[in-house]
């Protein structure tokens, strides 16, 4: 359940547990209809598909009636954890709620069906849940392009760290033309979906509580998709309710991401990476977002030892945001001058754009197109896709070695593209 496309061969094809005898005769009609053996349609609901699954093997397809489960949404979370990875869960029910419905979907279900039940709308579903096991996985379509997994970390709050990971995620699907994932692990306060004028959904929540439930159908269903090459991951968590996480979520939830989409943009709070450094331990980027500020300008100290340290193979960008030339604490050259190193980008503060870009739910990027302000995220977007082709170069070099033992041919072709770059 809630598991790749691509299902064990030697599974049954199909079960079926229902309630009672119109629905089991009409499940027979419809899988005789497909092919399927008719001695695998049972009597009982969902609870009696937990108890016989716990003991025995999950078939490719499986339809359980829940009309008489009293805790839908707990029933299926149970029949998630007896269910082998691969398989694609219809259910049934007399329920007409539309939250309902949204949450079995969020909870990994294929589909929902309204009984009374007709043989063609079965036979339908279960045609559908059939192509499914036979499409290729949506990891699958990108296999053959590099991925890069960017983090964005404010070094303190308030500095806009959400506002340049949104504005970079916009860019990168939309100018750069990369299919995109923005995971905003703010789970109590994120503002990624507000910013792009999106409900944020529950799927990352879902992936906190059930970890083992993280997987390639999971991400097609639980990503909220902003345009057609940008998807979001974020939530807004009540917050009475504290999250109880190792941070395995996390990582799976980067590690999917990895397969299905090129860019993967991590809106990183602070309070998230210090207890969990692993998060970052793949990052072939690090955006340090930080104001102008003297105690900006210390935690920034911190962090780059801290990167140093934890993460020495990623390239850190520090990034100005709400730079003023004539008001604040620090001048750029104090500022640089106190941390040890340039600044890589400094983006101006308009607080006029960045009004109107919350008023339009959309990107502050995106808003600042044709503005003097665009100058500062197309620099950006480049200098993280310059990095990006250089690491996607190196690890198509360190391929060739192992498979050739490495030849001058492909060591004088990532020379001739990193000369090329640098000199850009």
């Amino acid at each position: 359940m809630n598991a790749p496309f691509k299902a064990a061969g030697l599974r049954d094809p199909f079960n079926a547990f229902v309630c009672d005898d119109d629905t089991l005769e009409l499940i027979r009609v419809a899988v005789g209809d497909m092919g399927w053996p008719i001695e695998k349609c049972n009597k009982g609901g969902l609870r009696n598909a937990v108890q016989s699954l716990s003991v025995s093997a999950s078939p490719n397809i499986l339809f359980v009636d829940m009309s008489e489960s009293g805790d839908p949404i707990n029933d299926i979370n149970a029949l998630a954890e007896v269910c082998e990875p691969g398989t694609v869960v219809i259910a049934a029910g007399q329920v007409n709620d539309v939250r309902l419905y949204r949450d079995l979907l969020s909870s990994g279900i294929q589909d929902y069906l309204l009984k009374p039940l007709s043989v063609d709308q079965v036979r339908e579903s279960l045609t559908m849940a059939q192509a499914m096991l036979t499409a290729p996985k949506h990891a699958e379509m990108h296999d053959d392009k590099p991925h890069h997994m960017m983090a964005v970390v404010g070094v303190r709050g308030g500095v806009g760290a959400s506002l340049v990971s949104t504005s970079l995620a916009w860019a990168m699907s939309e100018q750069a033309g990369r299919q995109t994932a923005l995971l905003d692990l703010d789970v109590h306060f994120g503002t990624g979906a507000l910013t792009l004028d999106l409900e944020p959904g529950r799927g990352l929540i879902d992936a906190i509580d059930n970890p083992s439930r993280i997987d390639g159908l999971f991400i097609e269903r639980a990503m909220v998709r902003a345009s057609d090459k940008l998807s979001l991951l974020s939530a807004e968590a009540p917050i009475h309710q504290p999250v109880m996480t190792d941070g395995s979520a996390f990582f799976q939830l980067e590690e999917e991401l990895r397969g299905a989409f090129e860019m993967t943009i991590v809106d990183l709070p602070r309070q998230v990476l210090i207890p969990f450094p692993h998060l970052v331990s793949e990052a072939g980027t690090i955006l340090l977002v930080s104001d102008v500020t003297l105690a900006a300008a210390r935690d920034t100290i911190r962090l780059l030892s801290w990167f140093k340290q934890n993460v020495p193979g990623a390239r850190v960008i520090l990034v100005a945001n709400k730079f003023q030339n004539a008001i604040g604490e620090l001048s750029r050259k104090e500022f640089e001058s106190s941390i040890e190193r340039p600044i890589d980008i400094v983006i101006p503060f308009d607080p006029k754009l960045v009004s109107q870009a919350a008023k339009l739910g959309k990107s502050y990027a995106e808003v600042c197109k044709g503005t003097k302000a665009a100058q500062a995220w197309a620099n950006l977007t480049r200098l993280v896709l310059d990095g990006a082709d250089i690491e996607a170069d190196e690890a198509a070099a360190a391929s060739a070695k192992g498979k050739s033992g490495g030849s001058l041919l492909a060591k004088l072709s990532l020379m001739t593209k990193k000369g090329a770059k640098q000199g850009a």
